[in-house]
């Protein structure tokens, strides 16, 4: 929705993992994918931005071996954090929705000439977001009482 609001045109594919046994090859667990099936739903060549809540090297480690597996640019939880509010604990471990939207327009070629400007927007909406919890100790309204859009 962000990048989409931000960035007409942009093609986005989602994958919800619920199982992460699934990233592994099936000759390393009984759930894992094939590499047919891997390839056809996140492709060989296309960056993959990967949000998880857990540490990033269980992701890396099982994509470990597929093909171009550097393309996978996983954000996850670096034990950063304090007592905070629950979208400064996603800020402090850099997969907020305002750096995942920046790391995407950064692996789109056509899009990193706006790289800078995108960067720029981002630090503004980190520093709005932190002087906001500083003052009031919770998150942004706009944050905090996010909807997903009806069209």
């Amino acid at each position: 929705w962000l990048l989409q609001k931000n960035v007409p045109g942009i093609k986005v594919r989602v994958v919800n993992v619920i199982d992460l046994s699934v990233l592994m090859s099936p000759d390393d667990h009984p759930h894992g994918m094939d590499n047919i099936s891997f390839n056809e739903l996140f492709t060989q060549d296309v960056d993959v931005v990967f949000a998880f809540h857990g540490y990033r090297w269980i992701i890396h480690s099982m994509v470990h071996g597929r093909a171009n597996e550097a393309r996978f640019h996983v954000r996850g939880f670096n034990d950063k954090g304090t007592t905070t509010t629950p979208f400064d604990m996603c800020v402090l471990n850099n997969i907020d929705r305002f750096q995942l939207t920046l790391d995407a327009i950064k692996r789109v070629p056509r899009l990193r000439d706006q790289s800078a400007s995108a960067e720029q927007w981002y630090s503004e909406q980190i520093q709005r977001h932190k002087l906001y919890v500083s003052e009031n100790g919770d998150d942004l309204p706009d944050i905090k009482n996010w909807r997903w859009p009806r069209n």
